[in-house]
């Protein structure tokens, strides 16, 4: 072998040699963007009635009549007696607004050595936007003046508020299956039964795999599409949607729209800076309440227990 070639395959051999004791045969490449955490995302926030408030307290009428009002018609030229004259009853349902809000604390040296150079304060308002999202679905959801949980006591949220009607599976944990929707149909009111596919029943998302896979135990069709694709699932004609924060043993029946978020205030993110802590500080707030409706037009189903594994929790 010639020499210089000699030495280009020695030059060649100590340059491996020095990245295999460098630990390892390339430098890393560094990503230019964060690789974002994923939180659970909202369902329920996404699909129930907004309605704005100029207020603090906003109230929505209601007017209906509530039993027959058609009677046998007296002889002619006799008006119907007083017992047996109609009148709509009127109702109200009062959304009273309480103040959330988040404060963010960002350092200068974040922002100024990142490797989103120059746009990770963009990157962090949307998360902000995001996990707020979230957490208003949590207090939705999971809200109950009696908590010891300060964000969680400011509402009661739709598993306080779903009384009227309810199935208690507490005493005997029930599986995931059919039967355990039927129920929630029988207990409805048969007046709110007209639409079924614009109903729903909320479940967590184990409990949803459940119920699938419980279809997917039928020999037939139907049970292979279980096991082979995702599809949407149903109950008696009306869909079950997995909702990430509700409890495992528990779901809620009723329609998306049958939930009230009144906002006296929408999101507002505002941001300062405090120069000498060096810090951006980037603070929400908003103004809201959670309601029903109509209340009657809902269920609760309390003490689902798909199998022995199968965390519960104490969630009224």
């Amino acid at each position: 072998m010639k020499a210089s070639h000699r030495s280009i395959v020695e030059k060649a051999d100590l340059a491996v040699s020095d990245l295999v004791s460098d630990g390892g045969y390339l430098n890393e490449i560094q990503a230019n963007t964060f690789i974002r955490m994923l939180i659970d995302q909202p369902t329920l926030i996404n699909e129930i009635r907004v309605v704005p408030m100029n207020a603090p307290t906003m109230e929505i009428n209601k007017i209906g009549f509530t039993s027959r009002i058609l009677k046998a018609a007296p002889s002619a030229g006799t008006a119907l007696s007083a017992n047996d004259r109609s009148k709509p009853t009127t109702e109200q349902v009062t959304l009273t607004t309480k103040e959330v809000i988040a404060e963010v604390h960002i350092p200068y040296d974040v922002l100024e050595d990142n490797i989103e150079r120059g746009r990770l304060e963009d990157t962090i308002m949307t998360l902000i936007a995001e996990r707020a999202s979230l957490d208003l679905e949590e207090l939705l959801i999971s809200g109950n003046t009696g908590s010891s949980d300060s964000y969680l006591a400011l509402v009661d949220g739709i598993l306080i508020q779903t009384s009227s009607h309810t199935v208690d599976y507490k005493s005997s944990p029930a599986d995931v299956t059919k039967a355990v929707f039927k129920e929630g149909i029988k207990a409805m009111p048969n007046k709110y039964m007209r639409n079924r596919n614009a109903m729903r029943f909320y479940v967590s998302p184990d409990a949803e795999t459940e119920y699938a896979d419980s279809l997917a135990d039928r020999a037939t069709g139907l049970g292979d599409v279980k096991v082979t694709k995702l599809t949407p699932n149903y109950a008696y004609g009306v869909p079950v949607k997995s909702v990430a924060l509700m409890p495992n043993d528990k779901y809620i029946f009723t329609y998306p729209k049958n939930m009230i978020m009144g906002v006296q205030r929408q999101i507002m993110i505002e941001t300062d800076r405090d120069i000498r802590a060096r810090v951006l500080i980037v603070v929400l707030t908003m103004r809201l309440d959670f309601q029903y409706e109509e209340e009657d037009a809902s269920v609760k189903c309390m003490g689902l227990n798909p199998n022995d594994d199968f965390t519960t929790t104490t969630t009224a």
